[in-house]
């Protein structure tokens, strides 16, 4: 039984999953755990020992080296052996080496947040020299809005994911797409019979794999009285020290209705008046760092088509107001067919970005709910999921 002292971004998922263990394993060996809804930095845990390879350390390897030889990441070897680094790799040292992980590069090591996915984007530019990123501005705690680039086509699609804070798993589903149609492209392979040569010189598109970083920390790490934030946040959210239903932004605004297409009637629908874990959609239309950013960049690329990741229910909604073109209805049939997901036109709703989307450009808009179940969605089933949203974005570059 080992001894481990939580540091901040720990989860009982993350801790288990890089060590080859479940969160019972670890719940079964720290029961008071099972009480908190989440782990607090400096406290000990008893981390039950499973059979590991071990590797003495010789002279020449340097950590790079060793990950390449042992097929494993960074992030899981540093785990097994804190303090590891480039800069210090004593020869002789004995090292812990965890289970070959390094398949892909976008892995969940337990919940898939803001960390995880500036990591990931980091190593997909490295390995894949076309993938572009940039910034479109910061959410509330100055997280930086990162948006992908790939492909040189005229034909501009944009794709946006986590825009509610607890469906952090659409960030997980389209990062994923956005390694395969990399990997797919470089090697000149063909991805679920689609050509993703043909993507790139007919398409440029842009992702924003996290809107709502902020939200999204929130639920995967909860809030300490050292949060900013912290006693806002416990009153936003009725004195519960458990965020895992939370939708909002930081500031207890949900982004999904923040945006200016009938908002007025939204706010008379949501009747929420005070911040909130979800529905308060704010003082005005675009009150928030985070809409405001999607919303100015979204006019500078001017998408011909865009699709934002929503979960759960396996639905695409592909109508606002009738403001949509006439081919939409037939394009969300075909979405619908290679997802398996049922195509729907959605009534009662206003203020979501695909709503604006519509009514500003008179262009085909979708919201996409991915997967089924109570948000967050579980991290078993996210290879199926990841594999839908690719299915659906691929088909509409393929439009």
């Amino acid at each position: 039984m080992l001894e481990y002292i939580v540091r901040e971004g720990d989860t009982l998922q993350r801790i288990a999953t890089i060590r080859g263990l479940k969160p019972e394993n670890i719940l079964n060996a720290n029961p008071w755990a099972s009480d908190q809804p989440y782990l607090i930095p400096g406290q000990i845990l008893f981390i039950p020992s499973t059979p590991r390879r071990r590797y003495a350390i010789q002279s020449g390897d340097t950590l790079a080296s060793v990950l390449e030889q042992f097929s494993i990441s960074e992030h899981a070897l540093e785990g097994f052996n804190p303090g590891i680094s480039h800069d210090w790799f004593p020869i002789g040292r004995i090292l812990v080496l965890p289970s070959s992980d390094k398949m892909s590069i976008v892995e969940p090591h337990g919940e898939y947040g803001y960390r995880d996915m500036m990591k990931h984007i980091t190593e997909l530019m490295g390995k894949y020299k076309f993938i572009e990123a940039s910034s479109i501005g910061e959410s509330v705690m100055g997280k930086s809005l990162e948006v992908l680039k790939i492909g040189k086509g005229k034909r501009i699609i944009h794709v946006n994911a986590s825009i509610h804070a607890n469906e952090w798993m659409t960030t997980l589903c389209v990062m994923r797409f956005v390694e395969e149609y990399a990997e797919a492209y470089q090697n000149q392979h063909m991805w679920n019979g689609y050509n993703p040569q043909e993507w790139f010189d007919n398409c440029t598109l842009w992702v924003l794999p996290m809107a709502n970083p902020d939200g999204v920390e929130l639920v995967q790490e909860g809030a300490t009285p050292a949060h900013p934030f912290y006693a806002e946040l416990m009153e936003y959210n009725s004195h519960r020290r458990d965020f895992k239903h939370w939708k909002a932004n930081i500031r207890g605004v949900d982004l999904g209705d923040q945006f200016p297409a009938h908002w007025e009637e939204e706010v008379i629908r949501r009747g929420k008046k005070f911040p909130s874990p979800r529905d308060y959609a704010g003082t005005s239309p675009l009150s928030e760092h985070e809409s405001k950013a999607l919303v100015a960049f979204t006019l500078d690329i001017s998408p011909d088509a865009v699709i934002s990741l929503h979960s759960q229910g396996q639905e695409i909604y592909w109508n606002y107001r009738d403001y949509e073109p006439e081919i939409s209805e037939k394009w969300s049939h075909r979405l619908a067919q290679v997802s398996g997901y049922r195509a729907v036109k959605l009534q009662g709703s206003d203020a979501g970005y695909k709503d604006w989307f519509i009514q500003h450009f008179k262009r085909p808009g979708f919201t996409v709910e991915i997967g089924q179940g109570v948000n967050p969605l579980p991290l078993h089933d996210y290879r199926n999921m990841s594999l839908e949203v690719g299915l659906i974005v691929g088909e509409l570059m393929s439009f």
